[in-house]
């Protein structure tokens, strides 16, 4: 069965950088999407960035936009985001999720499966 397990998550500055991992344990996982959620303390889960079965495209959220980056290493079952220029309200537990499909969504529905999270706190 698929498991998907987060690291890279710790505490930093405003300004810093950070770089998240989500190792997949699935036979079949350059098959699929896969994308990056975040949840802060009394928020709703919201959607991060996304990167398709290939890696030849890519979706952020605008919040992030031009600071963070996916990627995808599938000789390694390893998708990564770059977190650039971080902001103290990027403060959240980070997960990685596989889609059902080839192609990455910004919905939470398109996603079958999830890693425990990984928690991420930016001090000012």
């Amino acid at each position: 069965q698929v498991q998907l397990v987060e690291s890279g998550g710790g505490l930093v500055q405003a300004g810093d950088s950070l770089r998240l991992s989500c190792a997949d344990s699935g036979r079949t996982f350059s098959s699929y999407g896969m994308g990056w959620f975040r949840q802060a303390p009394g928020k709703e889960r919201e959607f991060v960035a996304a990167i398709s079965w290939s890696g030849g495209s890519t979706q952020y959220a605008d919040s992030v936009k031009g600071r963070f980056t996916i990627s995808r290493d599938n000789a390694k079952n390893t998708v990564y985001l770059q977190m650039n220029s971080l902001k103290p309200d990027d403060a959240a537990v980070y997960y990685c999720a596989r889609g059902w499909g080839r192609l990455g969504a910004v919905s939470p529905d398109s996603y079958g499966y999830w890693g425990q999270g990984t928690q991420v706190t930016v001090s000012s």
